[in-house]
């Protein structure tokens, strides 16, 4: 139940990344940029990241445990961005209270504990009948 809840706020996550890099996709075709080099910069990290938090999604989806440390990192960086927007000359407070309830949801539900045993890695203890690793045939004798 709550691993669904996480790919389902993951995925509203890809999503709205996904929107950012079109938007700013848009907004660099239409535009004459000051700075080419910088705006260009900023596509191609926002593009990461979508890329990024979308294998994230698919990671959480399929249960992998390499994802509960994406989603926590993500969700640090998220956190930090929403202190970042509480502060300084283009605070926009609203936009920061909405992503620090993104970023506190997403890492109270990815240490969850029903979450964490879900995604928990398996590792299969050797069988009794399995003969591959004894080896019948003596050493070779030392020369």
């Amino acid at each position: 139940m709550l691993l669904g809840c996480l790919v389902a706020l993951l995925s509203l996550e890809s999503l709205c990344l996904i929107a950012v890099v079109i938007w700013l996709s848009m907004q660099a075709a239409q535009t004459a940029a000051s700075d080419v080099p910088t705006g260009l910069a900023l596509l191609i990290i926002a593009a990461l990241c979508a890329v990024w938090v979308v294998l994230t999604t698919v990671g959480a989806a399929r249960r992998r445990s390499w994802m509960r440390g994406s989603t926590i990192t993500l969700h640090i960086l998220v956190f930090a961005i929403a202190i970042g927007s509480f502060t300084g000359v283009t605070a926009v407070p609203e936009a920061g209270w909405v992503l620090l309830i993104v970023a506190a949801l997403g890492i109270g539900l990815v240490l969850a504990p029903s979450v964490t045993r879900a995604t928990a890695r398996r590792i299969d203890a050797p069988s009794v009948d399995d003969d591959s690793s004894a080896s019948t045939t003596p050493p070779p004798a030392e020369r």
